[in-house]
């Protein structure tokens, strides 16, 4: 059986696959890759199905070495991508051969990474999922140096594309699509949170992405007023007393008792989880 034999993670490097669906009623979330178009496009790169178990790598400086032979893609964030010190393409089908060494620069645009293998990372499963929660602290263990992953057989038909023309995460200011509700009215402009532009804090991170700007304000009517825990999904904007909107993530917690005011579409989900620190962000 191949496998790949990680000489260093990088800041942090995940296991992910699409996720635990279906256990938030005992209280766990789902999980998963957080930019699920570029996890969803290696899985189609190579040429097998979604879910599968790929390594989601933040902010680069990944490092491994293949043992045996491995067809991978990288995607995401567009990080610099070399085997044996030579470039290689983002976005393209990769053929690697024994004592291959793949390294992942620092992304110019992005945050995170997809390094997607044929045949997935076959580590055990923990209820149905190979995805590492940090929330929770379910799944496989953050991937460290000298682990030794190994890759998934694979039956069925062979990638028959060599790369792909795909978007790479923005830079400057993002604009994110903010769909209303349901705590809308507990804030005084309610369409204050699209006037303002916002800075992604440094203490972002799975579970949310973290915004810094001009504080927004409870109308007066909801000053004093808590709501009880209620259910929370992936792309609610969520806003604690300091008035500094959190977009989670896929390790966000369950249930909430502050106000969310929008939620975001499902594709600007993804754009907010490439989000750099420092960069400006506004709603629409």
């Amino acid at each position: 059986m191949s496998s790949i034999e990680v000489i260093a993670p990088g800041p942090l490097a995940l296991l992910q696959d699409s996720g635990r669906p279906g256990y938030a009623a005992v209280g766990v979330g789902l999980s998963g890759a957080v930019d699920r178009g570029a996890y969803e496009l290696g899985a189609r790169m190579v040429a097998h199905s979604e879910g599968l178990a790929a390594i989601e790598i933040t902010f680069g400086g990944f490092a491994a070495t293949v043992k045996g032979a491995a067809i991978v893609a990288f995607t995401g964030a567009d990080a610099e991508i070399s085997v044996n010190g030579h470039r290689r393409p983002h976005n393209a089908v990769l053929q690697l051969d024994d004592g291959d060494v793949i390294r992942v620069g620092q992304p110019a645009r992005g945050l995170r990474t997809y390094f997607t293998v044929r045949g997935g990372f076959d580590v055990p499963a923990v209820l149905g999922s190979r995805s590492t929660d940090t929330l929770a602290g379910l799944g496989p263990a953050q991937v460290r140096a000298g682990d030794v992953l190994p890759i998934g057989e694979f039956e069925g038909k062979f990638p028959n594309v060599d790369a792909v023309a795909s978007a790479v995460p923005a830079t400057g200011t993002v604009e994110l699509t903010l769909l209303p509700g349901p705590r809308t009215e507990w804030f005084s402009d309610q369409s204050g949170i699209s006037g303002k532009t916002w800075s992604v804090s440094s203490r972002s991170n799975r579970v949310g992405v973290r915004l810094e700007g001009d504080s927004l304000t409870r109308d007066p009517a909801y000053q004093d007023q808590e709501l009880p825990s209620e259910a929370m999904v992936r792309g609610c904007v969520q806003v604690p007393p300091s008035g500094q909107p959190i977009i989670f993530l896929n390790d966000h917690p369950v249930t909430g008792g502050y106000p969310v005011i929008g939620v975001l579409t499902e594709a600007d989900v993804d754009r907010a989880a490439q989000l750099q620190p420092g960069q400006a962000v506004r709603f629409r």
